[in-house]
C-alpha cells in the first residue's frame, strides 16, 4: 500500500472532533489498534504519548483508531492523558480502507479483528511508509525514527 495516495475518510474522534484525512495536519501518523485498555493496546498508546511531543517537534501529527466507541475512546484518552485524539470506525470503514480487519487466532478461536498497523501520510497525501502485524515493543520509537527522516 506504501507509495499510493491515502483514500479520504471522515471519522468521529475524542474531545467532539472529528477527522477528515484532506483535511488533517500533515505528516499524519496513524496506528490502528484493536481494543481500548487492553494491555498491549495501552502500552503501544503510553509508547506513542510519551514520545508525542517529539513526533510534534518533527511536525508530525498523532491519531489512533479502533473499533470502539467514543465513549470507550474518551475513557481510554482520559485514563491515559493522552495529547492526541482517537478515532472511533465502529462501522469498520477506514479499516477496511486500510486493510487492517483480518482473522486472528484468540484463545484458539478464529475472531475478526484489527491487525495492529501504522501508516504515515505526507503532506501531499501519499501513504510513505506502513507497518503490519507491529510488535508493540519500540515500535512508536520506530515510527518516530522514520518520521525524523521526512
Amino acid at each position: 500500500m506504501s507509495g499510493i495516495a491515502c483514500p479520504d475518510f471522515t471519522l468521529s474522534g475524542t474531545a467532539g472532533t472529528t477527522l477528515s484525512l484532506s483535511a488533517a495536519p500533515k505528516p499524519l501518523v496513524i496506528y490502528f489498534y484493536p481494543k481500548d485498555s487492553t494491555p498491549g493496546c495501552t502500552n503501544e498508546t503510553m509508547d506513542f504519548r510519551d514520545l508525542h511531543s517529539q513526533f510534534a517537534a518533527a511536525g508530525v501529527s498523532i491519531v489512533g483508531i479502533s473499533r470502539d466507541s467514543l465513549k470507550s475512546h474518551e475513557n481510554f484518552k482520559t485514563k491515559l492523558e493522552l495529547p492526541f485524539e482517537l478515532l472511533s470506525d465502529t462501522e469498520e470503514t477506514v479499516c477496511t480502507l486500510f486493510d487492517v480487519i483480518k482473522m486472528k487466532n484468540m484463545y484458539g478461536k478464529q475472531v475478526r479483528g484489527i491487525e495492529r498497523s501504522t501508516f504515515v501520510i505526507d503532506a501531499a497525501g501519499m501513504i510513505i511508509r506502513e507497518w503490519r502485524k507491529v510488535k508493540v515493543p519500540g515500535h512508536a520509537a520506530e515510527v518516530l525514527a522514520f518520521v525524523n527522516t521526512l
